[in-house]
Parts: C-alpha cells; structure tokens; sequence
C-alpha cells in the first residue's frame, strides 16, 4: 500500500463527516436561501430572500454592529496580546506559574465567559453593588451600563479575555523561536528599544498575528451564543438576527434566515481568502 493511498484512507472517516454534516448543511442553507423549500411549497428557486435582507435597514445596522464587535475585539486583543507575549518571553520569578494563568482560561467555554461578565459587569452585578456599598454610586442602577448596552462592551469585554491567550500564545511561541538575536543587531546599529520592536520584531511576528487574528474575526463575526446572552434588544448581531428569524413561527421567514447566513459565511470567507492573499503577496515580496 503507497503511502498516498495509506493517508487517504486515514483521512476518509474525518473528511466524510465534514462532507456529509457541514457540505450537506451548507448545500440545504443555500437552496433554502433560494426560496426553495417544497415542504412549505417553495418550489421556484429565486432571490427574494437575498432582496428583502439586503434592502433591510435592521440588517444593515446589524451588520455594522457585528463588524464593530469583530473588528474592534480583534484588535483590542492583538495588541494586548503582543504586549503580554513581550513580558512574558523575559525570565523572571514565577515565570511558569504566570503563563499556566495566562492560557489557564483558553479551555473556558465562551458561554462560560459571558455568564461571568453578565453576573460582574451588569448593573445588579458585583460591581455595581460593590459601587454601591463603598459610596461611588446612590444605587446600583446607576453603575455605567456595559451589559446590554448599544456599543456591546460586555461582549466586546467577553471576547478580549478570551482572545487575548489565544493570540499570545501564538505570538510567544513566534517571539521564542526567532529568539533576540534579530533585535540586538538592530541595538546595536544606534536602534532604540522602540524601534527595534516596530521595525524588527513586528515585521518577523505578523504574519503570525494576521492568522491568529482572522481567526479570531472570522469566530467573533459568526459566533452567537454571546451577543445573544450578553447583548441589546436592538439592534442584534447579524448571528443573533438570522437564529431569531430561522426559529420563528413563521417558516416563510427561513429563506430569509438562510441569506443571512451565506452572507454571514460569505463574509468570513472573504476575509481568509483576504488574508491569504494579503501574506502571499508579502512572501512574494
């Protein structure tokens, strides 16, 4: 047996499951996104559904709402991030001890995360009623509103503490592999700390960060269960909009939950291929 054929036979239970389960889901999500679905006597495929969502004004502010939550927790967490993996490439005393609490909540549930912000950060929660006792605040109800708020801090709070061990884990190991030869050159050349960092270290740990970070976006533009625990009434994510739509009472309205979600999953895969092509053109380079 070659060893191709040996690899494929071992790959052929794994790649049939996301085959059958995620292909077939995928391939159903379209054709029901066409307005075809003959158990409710959809039967002539067509794009009404794509025309009503995007012509709706409540997806396109959910769509800016979710493309805040991607975009400004992804940042947040990559500059947070990179700034730990600075520290904690040093030795110091109780180094080990330090990083095991760094990536201690990577095995956390993001569920897990946004119950514990809603029960810390809302306004009946341990904060809030801390304020209260030490005097900052008349009563709880006046504690700064970052659970169900229209900016989505608490989710945006939720996904910086869980993302933050993700990335840096990823950049710590880039950090130690490169090692500090790199940035000794440049200090010794009249380079400053600062500049070593942004015009050596950086460049060489980008790409490491780039993936790390579309990942990071991709997860937090189509995850769900935390902006629909930890967010507004209104607007709602994009995610959160298409389940509502999707469980309504009214199956007519599943074509339209459908397009919602190929343009969510269309969207994510714009940003890969975006990466992709981004770091192709920079090793080319």
């Amino acid at each position: 047996m070659s060893d191709r054929l040996r690899i494929v036979l071992l790959l052929a239970p794994a790649m049939t499951l996301i085959l059958v389960l995620f292909c077939g889901g995928l391939a159903v999500g379209v054709m029901r996104s066409f307005n075809y679905m003959p158990v409710i006597g959809l039967t002539q495929p067509n794009l009404d559904a794509y025309r009503a969502v995007l012509s709706d004004p409540a997806v396109l502010r959910s769509f800016l709402l979710t493309f805040h939550i991607a975009f400004t927790s992804t940042v947040i967490s990559a500059v947070i991030a990179i700034a730990a993996a600075l520290l904690l490439r040093k030795s110091f005393a109780g180094r080990n001890a330090v990083n095991f609490l760094f990536q201690l909540n990577l095995t956390v549930p993001h569920i897990v995360g946004a119950v514990g912000i809603l029960y810390l950060f809302s306004q009946s929660g341990f904060f809030a009623r801390m304020a209260y006792q030490i005097g900052l605040i008349a009563r709880p109800a006046e504690f700064p509103a970052l659970v169900f708020d229209p900016f989505a801090i608490g989710i945006i709070l939720q996904y910086v503490w869980k993302e933050v061990p993700f990335i840096g884990v990823i950049v710590l190991a880039q950090m130690q592999a490169l090692g500090t030869d790199y940035e000794s050159v440049a200090r010794s050349l009249g380079a400053n700390r600062w500049q070593a960092f942004a015009h050596v270290l950086l460049p060489l740990i980008l790409p490491g960060v780039l993936s790390a970070s579309v990942i990071v976006f991709a997860f937090t533009f189509g995850a769900y269960e935390v902006p629909l625990l930890l967010g507004a009434s209104h607007p709602q994510t994009l995610p959160v909009l298409a389940y509502k739509t999707y469980t309504d009472v009214d199956l007519a309205a599943r074509p339209q939950a459908m397009a919602m979600a190929v343009v969510i999953t269309l969207l994510s895969g714009l940003m890969i291929w975006a990466y992709l092509r981004a770091t192709r053109a920079r090793v080319r380079a």
